[in-house]
């Protein structure tokens, strides 16, 4: 197994520090837990967005709406990161790593020397192909993204939302809100198929259809149609039924994210899906990973994992300024029960582990009809993740279930 360096203590002259890349969940809880944990050297936060570090779940959800404007966001106050003697740079990205030299390159020509790297560069929106330059055609991951698409909406437009993962979901549910025209369209039996299970799936797609949301499912966005540069529609391979087109004044997209590696090309570090870290999330060179960038093996399910979850960043960020102060051979493996929650129509779907891909879904508690209810995701015959909507004490209970994958005996189950 590889060693880290260990920079306790190091406040000495010529000392370069820590240094994070990526003013983001993880980024923000890495700086914070060092500093808080005695850490006194210098502590540098990169991030190429102009904006300070910011929570992004509400960006689909309340700042979308117009319920919260960006300000709320700020995972700390301006301030704070002044009382802890933390440097920012924003809005200069990170565009290659040197780690035989210990240096960060910027967009800005600058270099930055670092003891320990720590990257959370996060991930971006996946794009379709022929987009780009498209006006009216938006992604949905940052604030301005967010701003962007929100006045766009104020105008009622015709609405087609590509993919009908959570990003989708929640978009379709907030276009309803502003009376917006809505066409959900998704490869799937239903949106969130891939998560919940099929029976779960058709009790959320009826919710989307009480409000008003048209559903396209099992079948693919082919292209776009336009006209003057500016979208009027989309292009499907139609499924079943064959080829067919959708009109739009509006397309959102979708169809999840990629890690953000490609400024690590030529660095040495292990790049796939993610930066490949080891189970302290340890990537060599003095070199730490955390948040959506980040992949690991996970100890409990025997496979490597990357995960997109706002507490799953928070949880490596600490766990890898913990490991960065703990030096080599005491750092600690990396383990967690990913958790991450959806509100769509004033209801909240909530599930802890990994429900995404194969597996049987069983509903333990209420009825999904009810939009009340427990269930768990059993795969080959474990649990995997527990899922819920209006049950959270019950949910609660089964979280044990999924920390330990435990076999799949609903007899047991006292809930």
């Amino acid at each position: 197994m590889a060693q880290a360096a260990s920079v306790t203590g190091a406040s000495g002259a010529g000392s370069a520090g820590v240094v994070v890349v990526g003013a983001s969940a993880a980024g923000t809880a890495t700086v914070e837990t060092l500093r808080r944990s005695g850490y006194d050297g210098p502590l540098t936060l990169i991030g190429d967005e102009p904006h300070p570090p910011y929570d992004r779940p509400p960006v689909s959800k309340q700042l979308l709406s117009g319920e919260w404007e960006a300000e709320r966001l700020l995972l700390r106050p301006a301030e704070e990161y002044t009382e802890l003697d933390v440097r920012l740079r924003l809005g200069v990205p990170a565009r290659a790593l040197d780690t035989g030299a210990h240096r960060v390159r910027l967009a800005d020509g600058t270099e930055v020397p670092y003891d320990s790297l720590v990257v959370a560069t996060g991930a971006r929106a996946r794009s379709l192909p022929g987009t780009a330059g498209v006006s009216g055609v938006h992604v949905l991951r940052t604030v301005d993204d967010a701003l962007a698409l929100r006045t766009a909406l104020a105008d009622r437009p015709r609405l087609v939302i590509v993919g009908g993962g959570f990003v989708g979901a929640e978009a379709a549910s907030v276009a309803r809100s502003f009376d917006c025209e809505v066409t959900l369209i998704t490869t799937g039996e239903a949106p969130l198929s891939d998560v919940v299970g099929p029976v779960l799936a058709d009790a959320l797609a009826e919710v989307h259809r009480e409000h008003g949301v048209r559903l396209v499912t099992g079948t693919r966005v082919t292209g776009l149609l336009t006209e003057d540069g500016r979208v009027t529609g989309v292009r499907t391979d139609g499924g079943p039924a064959g080829g067919t087109s959708v009109p739009a004044d509006v397309v959102l997209v979708g169809i999840g994210a990629l890690p953000n590696t490609e400024w690590l090309a030529g660095s040495g570090l292990p790049l796939g899906d993610g930066v490949e870290c080891d189970s302290r999330l340890y990537a060599g060179h003095d070199v730490w990973a955390a948040g959506d960038v980040a992949s690991w093996p996970d100890a409990v399910s025997g496979t490597r994992l990357r995960i997109e979850h706002r507490t799953n960043a928070a949880e490596q960020g600490r766990a890898v300024a913990a490991n960065i102060l703990a030096g080599p051979g005491a750092a600690a493996d990396f383990r967690t029960v990913p958790y991450v929650w959806s509100d769509q129509y004033g209801l909240r779907l909530q599930v802890f582990g990994l429900a995404r891909g194969t597996g049987e879904t069983q509903v333990v508690d209420g009825d999904p009809a009810q939009r009340k209810f427990t269930a768990v995701r059993v795969r080959d015959g474990r649990v995997v993740a527990a899922l819920g909507m209006g049950m959270f004490r019950q949910l609660r209970t089964l979280r044990e279930l999924v920390a330990e994958r435990a076999p799949w005996q609903p007899e047991s189950l006292t809930c």
